[in-house]
C-alpha cells in the first residue's frame, strides 16, 4: 500500500474514532502538549516518521538524538555540522531544495518541524491547516514567531525544550538549552569595551543585507556588550546601502561566509573585497585596521549552531582588543 494512501486511510481511523459512541474504546491520553506559532499540537504517542523542512530544525533534531525517528530532511544549503554528518547520512533527503506536498505526503509523516512558517504554504508542504486536517501536526520555531517580548535565543531554547516534551527526550532537550545558556553566560561574562557593529549576511545585486534588530546578532550583540548599528530597523536582515554603513561608521566589521551555498560573492573574501574597492566604504577605519570578523553565515541564522557564533564572535571582539 502507498505512503499517500496509508495517510489516507489514517484520516479515516481518526474521523471514525472521533464518531464513537460513549460505549466505545477510551480516547487515547494525550502524552503531550505544546504551543507552536499559534497552534496547540496535542500527541497521543511519540512521533516516529519526523520531516524536517529545513537545515535548521534537521540539526536541531540531530541534536536531540532523533535521527531514527526521522522520515526525511529537504533544503540543506550547507553542509551538516560534521558533528551530525554520520547520522545525518541515514537519513532520506526528500528533497535538495523546498520541500512541496506530494513527497511530504509520500513520506507518511506523523509530525513536520519547520524553523519557518513560510515553508507551510499551498505550493510548498501544504499550508498548516491542511496538514493538521489529515493528522499531522506541524512544529514551528518560536524564533521565527517573535512575541515582543522574548529574546532569540530564549525562543531557541523554547524550542529544544518543546521539541523534548514531543519526543519524549526532555532530559536531552534541557541538557542541550542548559548548556548553550552556559555559553552565553561566559560570553557575557567578559568586559569589553563598547563598540559599534555592522553584521553584513549577504550581497545581493551589490546591495548588502545587514543584520536588523529582530535577528540573532542583534542579541549576539548585546551580549557580547556591542552595539548594532541597524537596531533601529525591525527585520532581520533588512538592505542598507554602502554609503549609509559608512555613515553609521562601525567600529568593527562582522562578515558571513557562506562559501558552501555556492552563489557568487557568497564568500567572506569575496565580500571583503567588494568593499575594499568601493570608493565610500573603503574609508572606513574599521576595514583600514582589518577590525573584521568573518563567521560561518549559516551560524548567524538561529539554529543549534548559533552558539559557536556567539563564541567566535566574542573571541573576535577579544582579538581586535588585544586580549584574544
Amino acid at each position: 500500500m502507498s505512503h499517500p494512501a496509508r495517510l489516507g486511510l489514517a484520516l479515516v481511523a481518526v474521523l471514525a474514532a472521533s464518531c464513537a459512541t460513549p460505549g466505545g474504546a477510551e480516547a487515547p491520553k494525550t502524552q503531550a502538549t505544546v504551543e507552536s506559532c499559534g497552534k496547540q499540537l496535542t500527541f497521543t504517542s511519540t512521533p516516529q516518521r519526523a520531516v524536517a523542512l529545513d537545515q535548521s530544525s534537521t540539526e536541531t533534531l540531530l541534536a536531540l538524538g532523533m535521527q531514527d525517528r526521522m522520515a526525511g530532511t529537504a533544503n540543506i544549503k550547507t553542509k551538516v555540522s560534521p558533528k551530525y554528518a554520520d547520522a545525518y547520512a541515514k537519513i532520506p533527503v526528500l528533497s535538495p531544495k523546498i520541500l512541496t506536498s506530494e513527497p511530504l505526503r509520500a513520506a507518511n509523516p506523523d509530525v513536520v518541524v519547520s524553523g519557518f512558517k513560510e515553508l507551510f504554504t499551498a505550493d510548498r508542504a501544504g499550508t498548516r491547516d491542511e496538514l493538521e486536517a489529515l493528522g499531522v501536526p506541524t512544529f514551528v520555531s518560536a524564533v521565527n514567531c517573535p512575541d515582543g517580548t522574548t529574546p532569540p535565543f530564549e525562543r531557541l531554547f523554547r524550542d529544544y525544550e518543546n521539541l523534548g516534551k514531543i519526543f519524549g527526550t526532555t532530559e536531552k532537550a534541557n541538557q542541550l538549552a542548559a548548556d548553550q545558556r552556559t555559553v552565553l553566560a561566559e560570553v557575557q561574562a567578559v568586559k569589553r569595551d563598547p563598540v559599534k557593529v555592522v553584521w553584513i549576511y549577504s550581497v545581493f545585486k551589490g546591495v548588502p543585507c545587514v543584520a536588523g534588530r529582530d535577528g540573532m546578532p542583534s542579541q549576539m550583540s548585546k551580549i557580547a556588550g556591542a552595539t548594532n548599528i541597524f537596531d533601529d530597523l525591525s527585520q532581520e536582515w533588512p538592505e542598507a546601502s554602502w554609503e549609509e554603513i559608512a555613515r553609521r561608521d562601525p567600529d568593527v566589521i562582522v562578515v558571513g561566509d557562506l562559501s558552501e551555498r555556492g552563489n557568487p560573492g557568497d564568500k567572506a573574501s569575496e565580500k571583503l573585497a567588494m568593499m575594499r574597492e568601493h570608493p565610500v566604504i573603503s574609508q572606513l577605519k574599521a576595514l583600514r585596521e582589518n577590525k573584521v570578523i568573518e563567521l560561518n553565515g549559516i551560524e548567524m541564522d538561529p539554529s543549534v549552531r548559533t552558539v559557536d557564533a556567539l563564541r567566535s564572535f566574542g573571541a573576535g571582539l577579544d582579538k581586535i582588543a588585544g586580549r584574544g
